[in-house]
């Protein structure tokens, strides 16, 4: 099974991903990104999938045109994981 985290790494984690917003409803982190066009949202979506499957952790997003919402959590823990953070690190290399 996955741990979830503790307060102390979640507070630990945020103040390092300082991009990403807790959503405290989900016990998930979400950051919004935004690009000239659809074509840029779209090859950076490509580049999360190919980064995420590679993790076998996939995110929840959405895009629209030029923007993309993207949300993890962990559900086999039910709240943020360590998957989380290295995905969420991954992602913000990609930017």
């Amino acid at each position: 099974m996955i741990a979830k985290l503790s307060d102390g790494e979640r507070q630990a984690a945020l103040a390092e991903l300082v991009q990403w917003q807790l959503v405290t409803d989900r016990d998930a982190i979400k950051r919004s990104f935004k690009f000239k066009n659809f074509s840029e949202a779209w090859g950076f979506m490509n580049r999360v999938a190919l980064l995420a499957e590679a993790q076998d952790h996939h995110p929840e997003w959405s895009n629209v045109y030029n923007r993309v919402e993207i949300l993890l959590t962990t559900h086999d823990c039910q709240g943020l994981s360590a998957r989380d953070l290295r995905l969420a690190r991954d992602i913000d290399k990609l930017v």
